[in-house]
């Protein structure tokens, strides 16, 4: 069997019993950083075979431990977090459902819904998008198809590039509420809740990896009915269908759009 093991994203203690035993149990486990996950198997005396499974090498490693998995108990595991959420693995359960091999993903410590929590916002409904382009220019375009979301948004981003991150959200979503977290579970945890324009002013202390917690959008848009059933009826479609048509395209109550028709 295979097991994909979330880790602490910070402190130590954040960890299930469960997934103490199966590191225990395995005959090997494949670590992001085998530097920082030895760290961890210390802190609880936990002795394992440690080799590595990161971006760099996730095909080729995923082929080899479909292999071993004919006679061995593996574990993976990235530095922090969840496997397969903006971290390794998502290559290698794509592979081991082609192959109809079965595994196991443990539940865990996970930074985006954490940050959500102590950010205050809508919880019900959210989308998680993780790291976002390095340059201002990609990260605008990702943004501008973001913008009209009602969801609140989650983002990762690296401290060197958090105020130019901020900018760019300003510029494109508008003035909205913000949390802004970084450090979480560590000693330094720090959590900015604010809005988009105030927290440029902010004095942010670049350390330690951002979770970014955007409103989602709540503006009404009001349309113009009457002038859309008139672009409509330019084109030479009837009444009826322009009826259906507009309300169909912009989401719009029929009876509305039909009432706005008769004036026409």
């Amino acid at each position: 069997m295979i097991y994909f093991c979330p880790t602490p994203i910070g402190n130590l203690g954040d960890i299930s019993l469960r997934t103490i035993e199966i590191l225990k149990s395995v005959d090997i486990i494949y670590a992001e950083d085998k530097r920082v996950t030895l760290k961890l198997l210390n802190h609880y005396d936990i002795n394992k075979e440690l080799r590595t499974y990161h971006k760099f090498n996730e095909a080729e490693m995923s082929e080899k431990i479909i292999e071993y998995l004919d006679d061995k108990d593996i574990a993976l595991v990235t530095d922090a977090g969840m496997p397969g959420i903006s971290d390794p693995g998502s290559v290698l359960v794509k592979k081991l459902i082609e192959e109809n091999i079965d595994f196991r993903v443990l539940p865990g410590a996970n930074a985006a819904l954490t940050a959500l929590v102590l950010s205050g916002l809508d919880t019900d409904h959210f989308t998680f998008y993780g790291f976002t382009g390095s340059k201002s220019n990609s990260r605008k375009k990702e943004f501008e198809s973001l913008k009209d979301l009602k969801f609140t948004l989650i983002f990762y981003e690296a401290p060197h590039r958090i105020k130019d991150f901020l900018q760019d959200v300003y510029e494109v979503f508008g003035e909205r509420k913000i949390s802004i977290s970084r450090e979480i579970t560590k000693v330094f945890e720090e959590t900015i809740r604010s809005t988009t324009s105030e927290i440029l002013e902010k004095d942010i202390v670049e350390k330690g990896e951002f979770v970014i917690v955007l409103e989602g959008n709540n503006e009404e848009k009001v349309y113009d009915i009457k002038s859309l059933l008139e672009e409509e009826l330019k084109s030479g479609m009837k009444k009826s269908q322009a009826v259906k048509e507009v309300s169909k395209k912009y989401n719009l109550p029929k009876n509305d759009v039909y009432k706005e028709s008769l004036d026409l």
